[in-house]
């Protein structure tokens, strides 16, 4: 991305760290990135980078050292680039030094939709246990990337009313709903998300009224999905917001002052270091795959991550419910806890002193 510099890599770090603790993977935290305007290159100029980048980083990376993943502007081809320089460099063949890799090259089935589908699983396991009913629950999705465009993908399939998205150029409002399948194929022709549907093998226009990214944050729905950039609810407009529930599928979207702010209106945040975590999750899954060799069935990858995404949720909200916290403060509550016992287990200065003292 053009806009990757030191301080927000070591704070995307950070954050890996505690959302594997969260989700109780056997990973820490690291994260990496080359400032660049990824669109304006040819897919030559992108080989060459791609493959550029994991020379210069190769000495600090492996199966057991960093295991690099997926994230902004990058794909299953552009992780098998940097995969196949990694294993020329080496003079081996080690699939599980990188993830997001394509099917057919070691990658998971599964993993391209991992991160929203991680989101959508706490949300379903909400739905069942609070009694929302999906065709009367309306969302809005701020971004319309891989993350927004499969979690409004599995939500329509749910039934639910997906009535407003945007990406970085345009937002729109759909009273009636959107089919998101036929919104993407907009994208893919124009560039552009559009307020359209499907008639025959046509896109056709759909009644709608144009709003701005700002504006898409405080409309009257049950749930509000920021899925794109950081910091977009802040102490200035979050007094302002109507949704009762907000999953962040973007790292960071809310801003640290505006947590309390949410939760005194009775507003149930579903915070990015559990919400997001499906992604890193399903990593993990392709890591393990291709340690051991044996492959799973979509729906094995599937089961596995329901059950880690709801079983950490449930985690989370017992804390959340038992202390008066917020969700987010919880699940930071839930990490340091496994933070400190790995920490522990090797001795702590009380351990070490004498006896007596």
């Amino acid at each position: 991305h053009p806009a990757v510099n030191l301080d927000e890599v070591t704070t995307l770090a950070f954050w890996m760290t505690f959302k594997c603790a969260v989700l109780n993977l056997p990973f820490g935290g690291g994260k990496g990135g080359v400032a660049v305007d990824a669109k304006a290159l040819s897919r030559m100029e992108l080989e060459r980078l791609s493959r550029g980048y994991m020379r210069a980083i190769a000495d600090f990376i492996g199966p057991e050292i960093d295991i690099p993943a997926p994230d902004v502007y990058t794909n299953p081809t552009i992780m098998a680039w940097m995969s196949r320089e990694y294993n020329r460099m080496k003079g081996n063949n080690t699939p599980s030094v990188i993830t997001g890799k394509p099917v057919a090259l070691g990658g998971s089935l599964g993993r391209e939709d991992a991160t929203a589908r991680g989101g959508y699983e706490i949300l379903h396991d909400l739905a069942e246990r609070k009694g929302l009913k999906p065709e009367q629950t309306t969302v809005a999705i701020q971004g319309y990337g891989n993350a927004g465009f499969h979690i409004a993908h599995l939500l329509h399939a749910d039934g639910y009313r997906v009535v407003a998205v945007s990406d970085s150029r345009r937002a729109f409002y759909c009273e009636e709903g959107i089919d998101p399948e036929a919104v993407q194929a907009h994208k893919d022709a124009e560039g552009v998300v559009g307020p359209v549907k499907r008639q025959g093998d046509r896109l056709v226009e759909v009644s709608h009224r144009e709003i701005t990214n700002e504006e898409l944050l405080e409309l009257d729905v049950d749930i509000l999905i920021p899925a794109a950039l950081e910091s977009v609810i802040t102490t200035k407009n979050a007094g302002r917001i109507k949704a009762r529930y907000i999953l962040e599928l973007a790292n960071g979207p809310i801003v640290f002052e505006a947590d309390s702010i949410l939760k005194s209106r009775g507003v149930t945040v579903f915070p990015d270091i559990l919400a997001n975590a499906g992604g890193v999750t399903v990593s993990y899954f392709e890591w393990v795959q291709n340690r051991t060799g044996l492959y799973w069935s979509l729906e094995e990858v599937h089961q596995r991550l329901r059950e880690r995404m709801v079983g950490e949720y449930r985690k989370v909200e017992a804390i959340a419910a038992a202390d008066d916290l917020d969700n987010r403060t919880a699940a930071y509550v839930l990490a340091l806890r496994r933070l400190r016992e790995a920490i522990e287990s090797l001795g702590t200065k009380e351990y070490f002193e004498p006896t007596g003292k």
